[in-house]
């Protein structure tokens, strides 16, 4: 009997028309031939390069691509491509937001080849066959976003290599890291990995481990990955900390003789209790004609942080100090930061000053800015100002510290009692509290919005464990220093703002809100009974400031409060003025921070180059440079809010399995998310967990529906909730519905 032979299986390369046609339309200005695609594609077989010359062929005949030489290939180009942003969701799918159309554009997750969420990318978009909406395909990468993730490393002992889980749910893949580039991490090690290639056959990026991190849940470590998941740094490096430590500090009296002298006039502090840096300071004096004049004096960091300098490159890089919930990392090293350009009580210091000439109506009758030295006589604590102002305790009520005393809380030490022997100082804080309530009142007519939205802040023990939480609300001495440091950003912008011809200069912007934000606020607030007006642009400032007043105190003021400051755009830093909406000014800068704000560095620069006569600085270096400070301020913020989620989840920790009253502020059709009234803590819950009933998620009512019971979860919904599970390492807060409080 004759053994029928078996037929030898045909290996074809998977895919390949497909594969080909993403080759030629990345590299749409090239031409290949068969053998740099078979280069490509990593295959060297005569089956396979017969294979790629058949799908060369099909496809011109196809007329999908055209041979341009012999045996030259090219894809024809029948889709006009465009640029933009891509936005990943957690599941795989994408948005990119593109100049080109008003809409975010849709991109399933096949099309997203190999682009990371932030990245810029090349697409053509095309209509969807059954809604008709537009989608799109990506063709090209055209920038990173970043080549930097925090994640936990998986070591594949037997298989000599090592996968990195990134903490992120927008990266969609793990990244792939050989044994000889681990750099000593052990297995479970939270890790800084570095991507360094993403072949086009691997699955997965290739990547080196940069720095080990610690161990993860550790408190160190965490903090260490937020600020590494930004790109942001920890330490300065020795260079610059080198160089800050030689500067000379002293106060010369050459350099006082090219300054206003203002050490004799009453200057003083007002700032958090627990601040180390003072940036700002107040002055004040009585004049013969029936006028104040009002001093806003600034550290005048841009004397020591000299451009071109390795100080003055860091600064510029991180742009901004990062507040974390127990840290500063700081824009400048602490010898400048704390000491040189702080202004602490009994010292004096280099300053750029705005003084002001005003009269009991608040009314300027004068204004003049300029370098300046100062000395101030005390340092308030705002715990400390607010006593004067609401105990009236000026110098006709008496003097002695045990009156000031008695009428501070307990709670608050007094940061300098020297002032008790200056009564004078009370006198100036109660006329400035005076005027700043009616500048304020001014702003809030000429349509400024007031955003008072409450902080969470956490009490932390000596390890930094949080032991409490407590809420931080704006009251009258914090909202004196702030219409007096906006007296000075508007006035100083306003300063150069109106010189002709223009001048280049560094502009805090905030664009009117969106039209179908506002919409959606006026859908959410309405089922509160808030009735909202956008006729014109007056009747949406006035009604926005309405609403904000009148959930105060109410179960839903924050979740108003958050949804309000959603529905206005970014502000941000640019050489083009279009005025600050929320404010309600036509010129704006930063001016008042330097020490922790780099474009309040270059306000002060720009400001010193035209009072010394100069002509426009360049617009394009300046516009680029305001493009980096917003930027960095973006991530900042991120670090910020993810440090404070952090430190939540690790305070519920011990409340695990502990019922909190809640506020609904999110629903979605996986989920309802609830915020803890008792401390501001969110978490969510999974659906999947709501076992009483099949819930379905209903958009119009923003609802999570029973299908049987019709028990309906609603936005701003009061609820029942109880702690499942407070994951630090997964960032994760998770709760068990239990119903609506009676």
């Amino acid at each position: 009997m004759t053994k029928r032979r078996k037929k030898k299986s045909k290996k074809g390369i998977s895919n390949l028309t497909n594969t080909i046609l993403s080759i030629l339309k990345k590299e749409r200005n090239k031409s290949f031939n068969y053998k740099q695609i078979a280069a490509i594609l990593g295959v060297n077989d005569a089956s396979s390069r017969n294979q790629i010359i058949k799908t060369l062929a099909k496809l011109t005949a196809r007329e999908e691509i055209e041979q341009v030489d012999r045996g030259k290939y090219k894809a024809i180009v029948t889709a006009e491509y465009y640029s933009g942003i891509l936005d990943l969701a957690s599941k795989g799918n994408g948005y990119i937001i593109s100049d080109d159309f008003e809409d975010d554009i849709f991109i399933a997750s096949n099309n997203i080849n190999k682009a990371l969420h932030g990245d810029e990318v090349e697409f053509y978009a095309y209509k969807r066959r059954k809604r008709g909406k537009l989608e799109g395909e990506i063709t090209n990468i055209l920038k990173r976003a970043k080549s930097e993730y925090v994640g936990t490393i998986q070591i594949q002992d037997k298989k000599n290599f090592a996968f990195v889980v990134a903490d992120s749910n927008k990266m969609y893949k793990d990244i792939f890291v050989p044994i000889n580039k681990i750099n000593k991490a052990e297995d479970g090690d939270k890790v800084l990995v570095e991507l360094s290639d993403w072949p086009e056959k691997a699955d997965s990026p290739y990547g080196k481990v940069l720095k080990v991190l610690g161990k993860p849940g550790e408190h160190s470590t965490e903090i260490h990955s937020i600020l590494a998941e930004y790109g942001l740094p920890a330490e300065f490096p020795y260079e610059v900390e080198e160089y800050a430590n030689n500067i000379d500090i002293s106060i010369k009296e050459e350099e006082i003789k090219k300054r206003r002298d203002m050490r004799k006039d009453l200057t003083f502090t007002i700032d958090p209790k627990d601040a180390k840096d003072f940036d700002d300071a107040l002055s004040f004096k009585v004049l013969n004609d029936g006028l104040f004049e009002i001093g806003i004096h600034i550290a005048d960091v841009s004397h020591y942080v000299k451009p071109d300098t390795v100080l003055d490159d860091e600064a510029y890089e991180r742009a901004t100090s990062i507040y974390l919930v127990d840290r500063v990392v700081p824009m400048l090293p602490e010898r400048l930061s704390n000491g040189a350009c702080s202004l602490r009580p009994h010292e004096e210091k280099y300053t750029f000053s705005a003084v002001f000439k005003m009269n009991t109506k608040y009314e300027i009758k004068d204004e003049w800015y300029g370098r300046t030295v100062t000395y101030s006589d005390a340092r308030f604590a705002y715990e400390e100002a607010q006593a004067i102002i609401e105990n009236n305790l000026n110098y006709q009520i008496g003097t002695s510290i045990n009156t000031i005393d008695s009428k501070i809380p307990k709670e608050v030490s007094l940061t300098d009692k020297e002032y008790s022997t200056q009564p004078e100082i009370a006198e100036a804080i109660l006329v400035l509290d005076r005027l700043a309530k009616k500048m304020r009142s001014q702003r809030m007519r000429e349509g400024a919005i007031s955003f008072d939205k409450v902080e969470v802040k956490f009490n932390l023990d000596s390890n930094a464990n949080p032991v409490g939480v407590f809420f931080k609300t704006s009251k009258d001495a914090n909202k004196l220093i702030e219409e007096f440091m906006l007296l000075a950003n508007r006035k100083v912008s306003e300063f150069i703002g109106k010189q002709k011809p223009k001048k280049t200069f560094v502009y805090r912007v905030h664009d009117e809100p969106d039209e179908a934000k506002l919409a959606q606020l006026q859908t959410v607030v309405s089922r509160f009974g808030h009735k909202l007006n956008f006729k014109d642009k007056n009747s949406v400032a006035s009604s926005l400031n309405n609403l904000l007043k009148d959930v105060v105190g109410k179960k839903e003021q924050n979740l108003v409060d958050t949804l309000t400051i959603r529905t206005m755009s970014k502000a941000e830093y640019t050489t083009h003025n279009i005025g600050h909406y929320g404010l309600s000014f036509e010129y704006y800068s930063h001016f008042t921070s330097p020490i922790r704000r780099y474009p309040d560095v270059m306000a002060h620069r720009l400001l010193q180059h035209y009072l010394d006569g100069a002509k426009s600085a360049n617009e394009e270096v300046y516009e680029e440079k305001c493009r980096h400070s917003s930027d960095m301020e973006n991530l900042a913020t991120k670090a910020e809010r993810d440090s404070i989620k952090y430190m939540q989840i690790r305070f519920m920790q011990d409340h695990e399995n502990e019922e909190f009253l809640g506020v609904i502020s999110g629903v979605t059709d996986w989920g309802i998310y609830v915020e803890i009234v008792s401390n501001k803590c969110e978490g969510m819950v999974s659906v999947r967990d709501m076992k009483d009933d099949h819930y379905y998620f209903d958009q119009d009512y923003y609802a999570m529906v029973g299908k049987n019971t019709k028990t309906m979860y609603q936005l701003g919904d009061e609820v029942i909730v109880k702690v499942k599970s407070a994951d630090l390492v997964k960032k994760h807060l998770d709760f068990f519905m239990v119903g609506k409080p009676e």
